[in-house]
């Protein structure tokens, strides 16, 4: 099933470089990239093309030099910082490719961390972040400190924080990459099923192949620019494999 309502993601013309005068390096050279609503997007290229900093832009982590980033209709540009922070604390998860988990909490605190921003009770909020991870197979896991979890089970947390206040959009930087095959599909399936929603979207940065096949479309990325973007036909999801709520 694709729902293609409108537009989740715009980004025109964006810029961004990092340093000045001689030193500056132009990462994004005037991107051009569309989301669809209920799509999931894979962005692909070579290492250091801009995949991660366009990502970055899109969430808010980084401010474009020049251009505009327009979500689900709003130009993030133009709120105030307080706002901006807002919005992507109700609308934003972001699943970073080194996790980026606080060693302090246990995989379960960790995943319910954006719950418990937004003011959810500890208690509510600990029992849906723990509904997700066993979900996600970390059912004897959820105690856990980071240090004691595997790659693979760090970037399970890590995903189960991006999806479980249940985001608008999803943007994702390889969160395949320390996953075997099955394990990958699994995440894949999901991250698939929360974009087949009317009012959200998904973005993947991945160099795993093996995962194409779940893409709605694929932009391909060289040099700071959007090159062309392909169109496909994903397959249907799995009766099996872990539902998202819809809100």
């Amino acid at each position: 099933m694709k729902i293609e309502n409108h537009v989740a993601v715009s980004c025109r013309q964006v810029l961004k470089h990092f340093g000045e005068g001689d030193a500056r390096v132009h990462v994004l050279r005037g991107v051009d990239f569309e989301v669809q609503a209920g799509h999931l997007s894979f962005l692909v290229g070579p290492s250091g093309c801009g995949k991660t900093t366009l990502i970055s832009v899109i969430a808010g982590l980084l401010d474009p030099t020049a251009g505009d980033v327009e979500l689900f209709g709003q130009r993030t540009g133009a709120m105030a910082p307080r706002e901006q922070i807002l919005f992507r604390r109700r609308n934003l998860g972001f699943v970073f490719q080194q996790y980026n988990l606080l060693p302090s909490l246990t995989a379960v605190e960790n995943a319910a961390v954006p719950l418990m921003a937004a003011g959810l009770r500890r208690r509510e909020a600990l029992d849906r972040a723990r509904a997700l991870l066993v979900r996600l197979g970390l059912e004897n896991r959820l105690d856990v400190f980071p240090a004691k979890l595997s790659g693979g089970q760090q970037q399970r947390v890590a995903l189960a924080r991006a999806l479980v206040h249940e985001p608008r959009l999803v943007v994702c930087d390889e969160p395949t990459a320390a996953l075997d095959h099955a394990s990958g599909e699994a995440v894949m399936e999901l991250l698939a099923r929360a974009a087949v929603q009317p009012d959200r979207a998904v973005i993947v940065v991945t160099h795993d192949s093996r995962v194409f096949h779940f893409a709605d479309s694929v932009a391909h990325m060289d040099d700071g620019r959007i090159t062309r973007v392909e169109q496909q036909t994903r397959p249907p999801l799995s009766s099996t494999s872990f539902p998202i709520p819809s809100k």
